[in-house]
C-alpha cells in the first residue's frame, strides 16, 4: 500500500510526499509553488512545480529521522523495522525539531 504525507512549513501545508515504487516523490502544492514569496522546505529543494524523485527518501527527509540510541528506542516502541524509513518518518516527524511537519494522510494512495 502506498503511503502519503502532507508536508507543512510552520503549520502551513506546502506539499505532499508519496511513497512510490522506485522510492519517494515530493511535490510542492501548486498554490504554494505559484506564490512568489513561497519558502522552500530546504535549500536543497527549491520551490518548483516539478516533483523531487528519490530512491528511498530524499536526504532532507532522511535527516529528520532519529539516529543512534533514539532510533533503537523508536523502532522498538513503534514496532517499525529500521529499514522502513518512510514508516519511521510518518511515525516520528509530526512534531520534529524545526519548522517542517510530516503529517500522514490516512487512506491516501
Amino acid at each position: 500500500m502506498q503511503r502519503t504525507a502532507r508536508i507543512c512549513l510552520d503549520g502551513v501545508p506546502v506539499g505532499r510526499l508519496e511513497e512510490v515504487e522506485a522510492g519517494s516523490e515530493f511535490r510542492y502544492d501548486p498554490d504554494w509553488a505559484a506564490n512568489e514569496d513561497a519558502l522552500p522546505i530546504s535549500l536543497t529543494m527549491p520551490v518548483r512545480m516539478e516533483p523531487y524523485r528519490s530512491r528511498g527518501l530524499h536526504p532532507f527527509f532522511e535527516n529528520l529521522l532519529p539516529e543512534g540510541w533514539l532510533l533503537e528506542l523508536s523502532t522498538l516502541a513503534l514496532k517499525i523495522p529500521k529499514d522502513d524509513a518512510f514508516g519511521l518518518l510518518l511515525a516520528t516527524c509530526r512534531d520534529c525539531p524545526g519548522a517542517v511537519e510530516v503529517l500522514p494522510i490516512e487512506g491516501a494512495g
